[in-house]
């Protein structure tokens, strides 16, 4: 029986003339060039990073394009196999110094969208400030474990070679063919000799520890046609350690001759009911002693029987009995390093059938005795080289097909080929048909289990693959609250780049709104509130910079003799909203970004002087009157180009890049920005006037560079109930369990990123979630593990 992390130091902006200016723009322009890496990525080794460690960014060109499954398994071959593996970089990405990549961790995490990581992104500590790189990821498939493990890799000659070889000396030195040889033998080929029996921690007479043992009557030698019986037992555990509480015993036909429950001697604390199946009212009645089984096994088996088991060793302890020839089949179908296989994995693997099921309440001895017993006539009848073949993917990792020349055939699945080269692989997560050998796989029931079980191993596996199972049953038990329960979470999103305005002129459109606001960002909707009296609009950005440069620059401007006030909506589940912005400003993507909008000079006059002069009124007709000046604000249009603003921010430090979103057809009226370093996004800030005479309006980026927008992530999937339509605006028990469960996870992953060795690359999947109304995004954050 088996055993139970920006500041940097402001610095004050000199004063240069246009053509010294020039010339920065086209010094800094080359220099951005340079710090782009060799193949077009765009990242720069991070402060206190050896320029020498592993590191991944994605490019430019594919930053706000959503990978699915297909990429996320790019990178991942490329991460594990490299050049030397005949496997070239990412389409998509970049990874620097691939070959001192240690090892690949991935975790997926069911039932959680890229809306969900934003709305409890205060909450996410971990995963905000130790992944660098994030992605949009799309789910086209809900068994992403699979997909990782059979995905097919680019063949390659140095790749084939390589495994050719690898196969090659696994047969000759694989532990079933370095023990038991090529050629079939009989059983005597297969008892355990005497002094392997003492290794292995067998109970043999005469060795200390054993001198209350009985021992069976046995003869000295056994032939090849002795019987087998196959044996096994469940324990319980009792004041004194384990004791025995059922044996079974099945012939060599595999009938069952003996099957006894067992009163132990001594008081049970734990019947271990879910192992064994024993409960108190079984045993109640039982009056059956250990003698008692030790007396009837003595008459049952002959002279010569070959007592056949699962890590045998256990039950005859518990049995307390020493019989001189056994075949233990954790023995038989060996494993590298001296692991062993679990008795399920091998019987479905092997016999094709399924024993120890969930469905069942505990082990059935009976069963386990006729599995041991048939896996060991199995192996006697086929021989050693004979198994190893047939079952050499399914148990070992490898692939081996006899092709005319009898060369063998590698497999081109990613798993197969890591065993072939000798690097393990596994999965942890519940029980689910994931392709891959089972002997590989590690089930579990919760997320704590996963954990744990991971962290418990000695060695990290190369490849691991984790999935989080808890915030999907969350959700699900939600239903059908879940579908609401994610309109809520959009809505908490969409919140957060609206602003009320007003009050407004009598009869200002939405179209003048429009005109007036969008000199803040692009805006994405527009709805106007006309009370009895006034004339107000709820004013929705596509970014969440939009909204924060709207209450910094437009509140208590005067339009026609009166203030307008443009302010965030003030409800109950928005009251951290400061907090996330700020998190936001100071996530390790935005460090060095700066989003700036460009004006035109009439609207740029008309902001700039409104914070310096009293009387300047705008009015219905979108026109702009200052001390009896009036100045048409649409009536030019203000044009971004990346040379244009390359020139004007060069000023402040060396500019690496510039974005400039647009839709086509269109002028771009905003920008993103991305210096060297901070400190140039801080000098830019700090400089007001400089940047007021070039009619620009600037604040710190917010919004993550892999979104395209904000407002992306809140557009709603199904039409929403008009009862329903504002509850999003209080903190509900259930927003409030949401966020613990999301505590409780990012405290896991913490856990997780500590125990990885260094030089692992980490890869977290927000799987995402597919309805009826198509696919909602999930989210891949990326890092690879530095030493701390």
């Amino acid at each position: 029986m088996e055993p139970p992390s920006p500041s940097a130091a402001a610095a004050a902006p000199t004063t240069c003339n246009r053509k010294k200016r020039k010339s920065v723009a086209t010094t800094t322009h080359k220099d951005a060039k340079r710090l782009k890496t060799v193949q077009g990525g765009e990242e720069t080794p991070e402060c206190g990073r050896s320029s020498r460690s592993p590191r991944i960014s994605v490019l430019l060109s594919h930053l706000q394009q959503p990978i699915t499954l297909n990429e996320l398994t790019e990178l991942l071959h490329y991460a594990a196999l490299g050049r030397t593996g005949g496997i070239k970089q990412p389409s998509w990405c970049r990874l620097l110094h691939q070959k001192r990549i240690k090892a690949v961790n991935v975790v997926i995490v069911e039932g959680l969208t890229q809306s969900h990581f934003y709305k409890h992104y205060l909450t996410l500590q971990h995963l905000r400030t130790n992944y660098t790189t994030r992605v949009t990821f799309n789910p086209t498939t809900s068994d992403l474990a699979s997909g990782i493990f059979s995905s097919e890799v680019p063949k390659s000659e140095a790749l084939r070679q390589s495994q050719s070889s690898q196969i090659h000396k696994a047969l000759r030195s694989h532990p079933v063919i370095t023990k038991f040889g090529t050629h079939m033998r009989g059983l005597t080929a297969y008892v355990l000799p005497q002094e392997e029996m003492i290794k292995r921690h067998f109970p043999v007479k005469g060795m200390p520890g054993f001198e209350e043992f009985v021992c069976t009557d046995s003869v000295d030698c056994v032939t090849d046609s002795s019987p087998l019986y196959g044996l096994d037992c469940e324990m319980c555990l009792t004041e004194k350690g384990y004791e025995l509480t059922r044996v079974s015993v099945v012939d060599s036909d595999g009938s069952c001759v003996l099957d006894e429950l067992v009163k132990p001697q001594n008081r049970i604390l734990d019947y271990l009911t879910r192992f064994s199946g024993i409960t108190a009212a079984m045993l109640r009645s039982i009056t059956t002693t250990l003698r008692d089984v030790q007396v009837k096994l003595k008459t049952l088996l002959p002279s010569d029987a070959v007592l056949v088991g699962h890590s045998l060793n256990n039950d005859l302890m518990a049995l307390k009995l020493i019989h001189q020839h056994v075949i233990d089949t954790s023995l038989l179908y060996r494993r590298e390093f001296g692991q062993r296989f679990k008795l399920k994995v091998l019987t479905e693997t092997v016999l094709k059938r399924k024993i120890q099921t969930e469905e069942k309440k505990g082990h059935n001895p009976i069963e386990d005795a006729l599995a041991a017993l048939e896996l060991a006539q199995y192996f006697i009848k086929t021989g050693p080289r004979q198994v190893v073949e047939l079952h050499l993917e399914e148990l070992w990792g490898y692939t081996l097909v006899e092709e005319p020349d009898c060369a063998p055939t590698p497999s081109h699945r990613f798993a197969d080929i890591l065993q072939t080269l000798g690097r393990s692989v596994a999965f942890l997560g519940k029980r689910s048909d994931v392709k891959l050998d089972v002997s590989n796989q590690m089930w579990h029931n919760s997320d704590k289990e996963v954990l744990a079980s991971f962290r418990r191993q000695t060695k990290c596996p190369f490849l691991s693959v984790l999935q989080f199972s808890s915030s999907s049953d969350y959700l699900k038990r939600c239903i059908p609250a879940e579908e609401q329960q994610y309109q809520r979470v959009c809505a908490n999103l969409r919140d957060m780049c609206v602003v009320f305005a007003g009050p407004f002129p009598a009869g200002f459109s939405e179209r003048e709104v429009r005109q007036l606001f969008r000199c803040c960002g692009a805006v994405r909707k527009i709805k106007m509130l006309n009370s009895a009296v006034r004339v107000h609009a709820e004013v929705e950005f596509e970014l969440l910079e939009g909204a924060v440069l709207a209450i910094k620059t437009l509140n208590g401007l005067k339009m026609q003799g009166q203030s307008i006030k443009v302010q965030r909506p003030v409800y109950e589940s928005m009251l951290d909203l400061d907090l996330t912005l700020d998190a936001l400003m100071g996530d390790s993507l935005n460090a060095s970004h700066l989003y700036a909008v460009k004006l035109n000079p009439s609207m740029a006059d008309c902001i700039h002087i409104s914070a310096k002069v009293n009387g300047h009124t705008l009015d219905a007709k979108g026109s702009t009157t200052i001390n009896g000046t009036r100045l048409q604000h649409t009536a030019t249009k203000s044009k971004l180009s990346e040379e244009t603003v390359r020139d004007t921010f060069a000023h402040f430090g060396t500019v690496e890049r510039v974005v400039l979103p647009a839709k086509p057809g269109k002028h771009a009226r905003h920008a993103h920005i991305k210096f060297e370093s901070s400190e140039g996004k801080h000098v830019a800030l700090t400089s007001p006037e400089h940047l007021q005479k070039e009619s620009y309006l600037v604040c710190p980026s917010l919004t993550p560079p892999h979104l395209p927008s904000w407002a992306a992530m809140t557009t709603r999937v199904t039409t929403v109930d008009p009862d329903e339509e504002r509850s999003h605006m209080h903190i509900s028990s259930q927003d409030q369990e949401m966020d613990l469960m999301m505590r409780k996870l990012d405290r896991r992953l913490r856990k997780l990123f500590r125990s990885l060795p260094d030089g692992t690359l980490s890869v977290v999947v927000l799987l995402g979630r597919t309805s009826a109304h198509g696919h909602i995004p999930g989210l891949c954050l990326m890092e690879v593990k530095q030493t701390t």
